[in-house]
């Protein structure tokens, strides 16, 4: 689609609209389009659609890290196969929609033929819940069914708010709650048989500086 450049330039406190007009609409980004956008604030294609996800805290960060490590750890342990990753990859979910899990786990039969390139076949993802009913929204709801639509085996959602990490499986063309976990308790995969997360361990990470 075609537009034309305004001609009067954006005043000051405005947003960048001459900037703004070189870019594809909403509703008709392509992928291509999407890869080739660059900027420093991660964002995801939804539907055609470009939503800029919020800057990631420092607790966010230090969450991801501490899951990465149990992921790997677990996967190298067991000589199950197959790579985790954390954003930023963008991930191909279906057509017009590329999401980026904070984590995710491909396993050895779907790992990208191409490394030059990007994943279209995830099989664990994990999202840490930022602030903001925007982003819980995201995670609990759109994210859920981009994800279960993909076929994504496993899901976890970390909520540092709430104190909860939700485990979610694939059932059928939707995700099945397997646990609700709050403190004191021990999240597990069904995915990776023997994986266990003490979520007391994810939430002292608040305290670390």
């Amino acid at each position: 689609m075609s537009v034309t450049t305004p001609t009067i330039p954006s005043a000051n406190g405005e947003p960048a609209w001459e900037a703004a007009y070189m870019l594809p609409v909403q509703g008709s980004w392509s992928e291509e389009d999407f890869l080739k956008f660059h900027t420093n604030r991660m964002a995801e294609l939804v539907d055609g659609r470009l939503e800029i996800l919020p800057m990631p805290t420092w607790l966010h960060q230090l969450i991801v890290e501490f899951l990465f490590d149990k992921i790997r750890d677990h996967v190298r342990e067991r000589k199950i196969g197959g790579k985790v990753l954390m954003a930023p990859l963008p991930t191909r979910l279906f057509a017009r929609t590329i999401r980026e899990p904070d984590l995710l786990y491909v396993q050895a039969d779907h790992l990208p033929k191409d490394v030059r390139g990007y994943p279209v076949k995830i099989d664990l993802a994990v999202e840490i819940v930022s602030s903001g009913s925007e982003a819980r929204q995201r995670d609990y709801v759109d994210k859920r069914a981009d994800y279960a639509k993909a076929e994504v085996a496993e899901y976890w959602i970390v909520d540092p708010e709430e104190l909860l990490v939700t485990v979610l499986t694939l059932a059928g063309t939707g995700y099945k709650v397997v646990q609700e976990c709050h403190p004191g308790e021990i999240a597990r995969s069904l995915l990776l048989t023997g994986l266990e997360v003490s979520v007391d361990q994810i939430w002292a990470l608040a305290g670390e500086s």
